[in-house]
């Protein structure tokens, strides 16, 4: 990576001075840069291989332009991007996209559809979780090489190994950072023991889009710069600075002050005071994805499907709505989001209230009358801890004990990925408006075993496996009248109810307090766009 400039250094200097003193005097944040205050402890690497955090996955896809992507203003709408056009053959099973004939990486090599078809077989090749992204449509190692086709350079044929829905595909795949072009010769030139350059993209960005990974440390702050040679229109904001600030009353502080443009982490009375007092706006948008109480299957307690279903009515939904959730989430107990093709309405989709009596008339089922002592644990999120203290209390009026543990959220994530708990608090985003997004993460499960570390699936962290759901899973992702489709979600919807590995918690918004100099903040929920932003 190159070293840092001075204006860098002077960037993170003054990151450096608010984060260790935050009653500093205040100043204006520079007019050419984009300055969020964030919670990314759970930044670990840039590789689009390799990353499952929502925090990583906002910054690379402002970084790496995909194939297509999400228009800004209707998330429902799939627009051009590294590929200026697409058609399907008339059997469905051939995909082929026209890549545009402009594009250089900040390398200055020229961006080729075999950058792409690289970029993509690596994914499957390193075998992370992300593979999984790409291994669920047929692109599984034995057939990678005759799946995805390059007939000239500016040319990508996919074919498939089913007839999958278009809109589909081209949601989870083509506008997901598996499809993102990387520059594969910088990444050899840089490759160790046969790595494909994943080493190197732990702090490196080596893709076409609008920004570049200028700088990461770690527990600090993130720098980007514009692409000096992106395609597309130009970012209205050459640099984005976002400073790792972990509490959210120091976010506020910062915003309040003029420090940072975006506070990304407030807590609900921050959010409460903040909205409407001068010089300062809440900005919110549902987004697809699920808060959840994430019960440990192959714990002996919560493998019995009663026990599980008791825990959703320990769950103060409404109170909870009203206090600490009052910004951040809208009360949903199905695993398939609001505003995805197959979602039950608003109410079907929230059948559960806090119940103690019907959750003891269960474990007493489950043949646990005396409760039973468990750990739940949980990271650094504002409003996680009140969540967890709140099950807690109404779980011990059941006479289950709940022991709480707060940690990072990195921390968090290896526990869980590892199976090493017994429930924790945690969230899921999908990438698609559809209801196969979650389900073939939540409730899909190729592999259960320990060592088939297929991390990448939140049913097997939770230790979930049912060969009857996976089935059903697969016909109604298969199934080709529309109608038929969406009976089966809503039909697998009520099934989880009572049979599914989590309770569901909410559905969240992407919710942010910001400056009113800062123009075109735009978030369609599945992505917020940094380039458009403006003062």
């Amino acid at each position: 990576m190159t070293p840092p400039s001075s204006r860098y250094r002077r960037l993170f200097a003054a990151a450096a001075i608010a984060l260790v003193s935050p009653v500093v005097a205040s100043a204006a944040t520079p007019p050419n840069t984009l300055v969020m205050a964030w919670n990314i402890d759970a930044i670990s690497t840039f590789d689009p291989a390799q990353i499952g955090e929502v925090v990583t996955d906002e910054i690379l896809r402002n970084a790496c332009d995909t194939l297509v992507d999400f228009d800004p203003d209707d998330a429902s709408r799939v627009v051009p991007s590294l590929a200026r056009s697409w058609s399907l053959s008339d059997d469905g099973l051939t995909l082929t996209f026209n890549l545009r004939e402009d594009m250089r990486f900040p390398s200055g090599n020229p961006v080729s559809a075999s950058d792409v078809a690289w970029s993509m077989k690596r994914v499957v090749e390193l075998g992370f979780g992300n593979a999984a992204t790409l291994e669920e449509y047929g692109f599984t190692a034995d057939r990678i090489d005759q799946a995805i086709e390059v007939p000239d350079a500016h040319t990508l044929m996919l074919h498939f190994d089913h007839p999958y829905p278009q809109e589909l595909i081209l949601q989870a795949i083509a506008a997901n950072r598996v499809a993102s072009a990387l520059d594969q010769e910088t990444l050899m030139a840089e490759e160790v023991d046969g790595d494909l350059g994943n080493r190197y993209l732990t702090n490196h960005t080596e893709c076409a889009g609008p920004y570049r990974l200028r700088q990461w440390n770690a527990g600090e702050a993130v720098v980007l710069e514009a692409n000096s040679d992106y395609w597309g229109e130009a970012p209205k904001l050459p640099q984005v600075l976002i400073r790792h600030v972990a509490e959210a009353g120091t976010q506020r502080l910062l915003l309040a002050r003029g420090d940072v443009d975006v506070a990304r982490d407030l807590a609900p009375e921050d959010l409460r005071n903040l909205d409407g007092s001068d010089g300062i706006e809440v900005v919110k948008a549902l987004k697809p994805q699920l808060f959840y109480w994430n019960l440990n299957n192959g714990d002996p307690i919560f493998a019995n499907p009663k026990v599980r279903q008791a825990m959703r009515y320990l769950v103060d939904y409404q109170g909870l709505a009203d206090t600490v959730m009052a910004y951040s989430g809208m009360p949903r107990a199905s695993f398939v989001p609001l505003g995805s093709f197959g979602a039950l309405d608003e109410t079907e989709g929230q059948p559960f209230r806090l119940d103690l009596d019907e959750a003891k008339r269960l474990l007493d089922e489950a043949g646990y009358p005396d409760g039973f002592e468990t750990r739940l644990i949980f990271g650094t999120l504002p409003y996680s801890a009140p969540i967890a203290q709140s099950l807690q209390q109404n779980a011990a009026k059941v006479g289950v004990r709940i022991e709480l543990e707060r940690m990072a959220n990195a921390q968090l994530f290896s526990r869980v990925r590892g199976r090493e708990y017994q429930s924790a608090i945690q969230s899921w985003m999908t990438s698609v408006a559809d209801a196969h997004g979650m389900a073939s993460r939540l409730l899909y499960t190729p592999d259960n075993r320990l060592e088939a570390r297929q991390s990448m699936y939140p049913s097997w962290r939770a230790a979930y496996y049912s060969d009857e759901v996976n089935q059903e899973v697969q016909a109604a992702l298969l199934e080709a009248d529309p109608s038929a489709r969406e009976t089966r979600y809503h039909a697998l919807q009520r099934e989880m109810f009572e049979q599914g590995p989590f309770a569901i918690l909410f559905q969240m918004y992407d919710v942010a307090g910001k400056r009113v100099e800062l123009h075109d903040w735009k978030s369609n929920g599945f992505r917020v766009y940094y380039d458009l932003a403006s003062k």
